[in-house]
């Protein structure tokens, strides 16, 4: 196939028949719509074909439909991505005009009766009956989703499930676009004196930012590189204040507020859960992952929350008479925006380590190739840098061959934060391969951050934290680029929610290991390693105030949860107020009235899905990578058939089977519930 095709209006468009190697630098937004409408009429075409066969078998019947919107999934998620990092008033424009027609179709694709009639009569057949485990389980998932969303609804009923997809997809569109532009909007300008304290790395990264908006003094951002050391260094407590409450309002200012999107987003996912038979919100959601419905969810977060409960007071009472110590009884009491920067000082004083010393070993370039050692010992994986077009001249691109030299991946990296890109760090999947006839298909995917960026003739130094994200992303990278599944829809990340996070946070635990460290972890202008009394340090201070990380972790699922199972959004109650007072019972200093941070929260809200009902899906998989890392821990972090066992029964594997049944293959039991609480210090070893 070639790169492009005409379309209907006879001009050249890079978004038809996209290959594998997506010509970004020729994708425009007046692409968008028509390349979309092409597609669409030619999905809907093959549709109707498919439900009409006359004769239906595994090949020519599931596989065909396991690839019907392969194409129209790829260029949808390349339009979406682009809004997301190189964000512009055309891009958006051209995401919102796809995007309810894209979740028109997506619907009736699941509404579709001669379809389900035929799924349903393929499955009663013998072929179904015979089939392999794998090809089985497709048909199964396939019939579970079908009915899961809507497929048995009729008459009025249907048309309002097309009519809540349509609009849940438009709001929470319109919930990022606002979260993105109130981040993008804020700066404050301050003079280089309200920046004592603070890492000089920062204070020249903001006077070069200033001086690039032709502005005197330092710029300040909500970006994390430079909001996290402000609130964690600034000796100016106002400072800390002013950026700590500007954060907590974001999405709430005039012509950007999510609030009453939050209300219509929790209404409608009610009432398509009622609609599609369930309690609500959550148990749809939850249905077919681990945890099963929301309650079993809600029990898991409170239980951990009682269990770490002493531990987060004892370490809040010690905080507290540390900064009394430090700067009298008379001193007013903590704040919300003292929090990070009184912890830090204690820190410093109890186990004499500051985290900003670890910078100059993490350069990112450093810390890539270190990772990509790791994976080659533990995985048997190749990765070399390689050339494609991006949308960004930050963007790389790799290549990733197998230990047999075969090419079964290529991914892109944007690591930096610009305006124009959305906040926090994500991988996604382009194009799913895996294996074909007569060989392997590679699949091809994408990481993208926003990590402190290289300032001058300084690369970028990156914190542990940022460290950890960057193999936390490229587990979930691996995650898609290792599967072997040869059902599109079963392989790599498509798993269910409460597994996804296994592959990426099992990476994290070699972040912390001294034999992974100093593979990469090498001063970026002298070449040593971290010295041994630093790294002493580091791991002596490894689970200081561990108790206050997961009770922050806590707060962010069972406010989810709450949201979703025992709020009535229909009821007279404010979300956010409700959504606060949660908040409050989990943050060890007083909230203010106007702290409004679930407006800003794009895990639950900024897709129709997405994370809602699933934050808590990040602690459930804590459980289960701090358990299967014991079994590294034990048999050595880069024993290869240690690491060939978890390619095999997890990283390869997708949604092929049970997630449940796949971690038993790995560690020959069920998971031990205690062992992230164990290596969080806040259970004895």
């Amino acid at each position: 196939m070639t790169a492009t095709q005409a379309d209907t209006t006879g001009v050249s468009n890079p978004l038809l028949n996209v290959g594998f190697r997506i010509p970004f630098d020729q994708i425009r937004p007046e692409h968008a719509a028509s390349a979309v409408d092409t597609l669409l009429a030619q999905t809907q075409e093959k549709l109707e074909q498919l439900a009409a066969a006359p004769q239906r078998d595994f090949v020519n019947f599931m596989a065909d439909l396991d690839t019907l919107t392969e194409q129209l999934d790829t260029v949808n998620t390349i339009v979406h991505h682009l809004d997301a990092v190189v964000s512009s008033p055309e891009w958006t424009a051209a995401k919102m005009e796809i995007l309810p027609r894209t979740s028109e179709f997506y619907t009736r694709l699941g509404l579709h009766e001669g379809l389900w009639d035929a799924l349903k009569a393929f499955a009663a057949t013998p072929a179904a009956a015979a089939l392999d485990p794998v090809r089985a389980r497709h048909l199964q998932t396939t019939i579970d989703d079908f009915r899961r969303e809507g497929a048995d609804l009729q008459g009025d009923d249907r048309d309002r499930l097309l009519a809540l997809n349509t609009r849940l997809a438009e709001i929470t569109s319109a919930f990022s676009r606002n979260v993105l532009d109130s981040t993008a909007a804020y700066e404050l300008l301050v003079p280089a004196e309200r920046l004592a304290g603070v890492p000089q790395r920062v204070q020249d990264a903001t006077r070069r930012d200033a001086q690039g908006k032709g502005q005197d003094g330092h710029r300040l951002t909500l970006h994390a590189p430079t909001l996290l050391p402000i609130l964690t260094y600034a000796d100016d407590r106002e400072l800390r204040r002013e950026l700590w409450e500007a954060q907590g309002q974001l999405g709430v200012q005039e012509g950007r507020d999510n609030r009453p999107l939050i209300r219509e987003i929790l209404q409608l996912r009610r009432e398509k859960a009622a609609l599609l038979g369930f309690r609500n919100f959550a148990d749809y959601v939850l249905h077919d992952r681990m945890a099963g419905g929301g309650d079993r969810a809600l029990s898991f977060e409170r239980d951990l929350d009682a269990r770490t409960r002493p531990a987060f007071e004892r370490e809040n009472a010690e905080l507290n008479a540390f900064y009394h110590e430090q700067a009298g009884a008379d001193a007013p009491e903590l704040q919300p925006w003292d929090g990070a920067y009184w912890a830090e000082k204690q820190r410093q004083a109890k186990y004499d380590f500051d985290e900003e010393a670890l910078r100059p070993y993490f350069p990112m370039d450093g810390v890539l190739t270190g990772m990509f050692e790791i994976v080659r010992r533990v995985f048997g994986v190749t990765v070399s840098e390689a050339q494609a077009p991006g949308w960004h001249p930050e963007v790389r691109y790799y290549n990733i061959h197998d230990e047999a030299g075969t090419h079964v991946a290529s991914f892109y990296t944007d690591w930096f934060p610009r305006d124009s890109k959305r906040a926090g760090a994500w991988m996604n999947a382009f194009i799913t391969g895996g294996p074909r006839d007569g060989g392997v298909d590679p699949h091809l995917g994408l990481m993208c951050g926003n990590m402190t960026p290289p300032d001058g003739d300084t690369p970028a130094l990156l914190s542990i934290r940022e460290v950890e994200t960057v193999f936390h992303e490229f587990g979930h990278l691996l995650h898609h680029a290792l599967a072997r599944v040869s059902v599109r829809s079963l392989s790599g990340t498509r798993v269910a929610w409460d597994f996804v996070e296994l592959p990426s946070q099992i990476m994290e635990n070699w972040v912390m290991e001294r034999e992974a460290l100093d593979l990469f972890a090498r001063h970026y202008q002298t070449g040593q390693t971290i010295p041994e009394d630093l790294f002493a340090r580091m791991i002596a201070a490894r689970n200081y105030r561990a108790a206050n990380a997961a009770m922050r972790q806590y707060s962010f699922g069972l406010t989810d949860l709450s949201l979703h199972v025992e709020f009535d959004p229909t009821g007279d109650a404010d979300p956010l107020l409700y959504a606060r007072d949660i908040m409050a019972t989990f943050i060890p200093f007083p909230l203010p009235a106007t702290y409004a941070q679930i407006a800003s929260f794009s895990h639950l809200f900024s897709s129709p899905v997405g994370y809602g009902a699933g934050y808590y899906s990040y602690k459930w998989a804590e459980v289960l990578d701090a358990d299967a890392f014991s079994r590294f821990a034990q048999e050595g972090i880069f024993n290869r058939d240690t690491g060939r066992a978890f390619v095999d029964a997890i990283l390869s594997r997708g949604n092929s089977a049970d997630p449940a049944e796949l971690y038993r293959e790995f560690m020959g039991r069920d998971p031990d519930a205690d062992a992230l609480l164990r290596r969080s210090g806040l259970l004895p070893a």
